[in-house]
């Protein structure tokens, strides 16, 4: 595609607005309300977000992976201890998520410090993963090279061999939860006039503000 036809590509935001009084005061209701809306929607991975880390000398790294559980303490996803992020969130740990439901017009950011969840809710989960996904995590040595596609379909295999009945957890698998620092709610608008609120953690209560569009 050239530059110009990209240039040219917009849209028209006009789906619904974001009041203070419809944001309340308080940020864990209203995404959790935007979230069962995302996913009444029938939109394709409603729980897909944007997730940004940096190593030590702040070089930042953006992938997306889903949201397994949000609650006041935090949005909480799983990976690879041992992946890119993994390491990043080791040294680094302080993440943003973005969060993109496009049929809504709506967008979420959140910031904020980020810790391990406890093995015992990372068990729970492993557990509940389809037995595909379960030995993909064995299997998978993330974020390091391999030689080929031969050689992953290989340790899927040995991983399978390995536990024909129940798979146990890597050590190196789990969750990771990230603190509601702060939790921007983005709504399109007419004219790009788009409502942005934005919810910080203030004190252990929320300030509320509306951020220019």
């Amino acid at each position: 595609m050239e530059p110009a036809a990209i240039a040219a590509l917009r849209e028209e935001y006009e789906a619904a607005g974001l009041s203070e009084a419809e944001a309340g005061h308080d940020p864990v209701p209203l995404f959790e309300r935007w979230l069962e809306e995302a996913v009444a929607s029938g939109m394709h991975d409603p729980n897909a977000m944007a997730l940004a880390t940096a190593s030590p000398g702040a070089r930042p790294s953006v992938r997306v992976v889903l949201l397994k559980g949000f609650d006041a303490e935090g949005a909480v996803f799983y990976t690879n201890r041992e992946s890119r992020k993994g390491e990043e969130l080791e040294t680094n740990p302080r993440a943003a998520l973005t969060l993109l439901w496009h049929p809504l017009q709506r967008q979420v950011r959140i910031e904020g410090a980020v810790t391990r969840v406890s093995d015992e809710e990372s068990d729970a989960y492993f557990a509940s993963r389809p037995r595909g996904s379960q030995l993909g995590a064995v299997a998978s040595d993330q974020s390091r090279v391999v030689p080929d596609r031969v050689a992953l379909e290989r340790a899927y295999d040995a991983a399978e061999a390995t536990y024909p009945d129940g798979v146990t957890r890597p050590e190196a698998w789990g969750g990771y939860r990230v603190a509601l620092d702060s939790v921007e709610f983005w709504q399109g608008r007419t004219g790009r006039m788009h409502d942005r609120i934005r919810f910080s953690h203030v004190d252990g209560g929320w300030l509320r503000e509306r951020l220019a569009p």
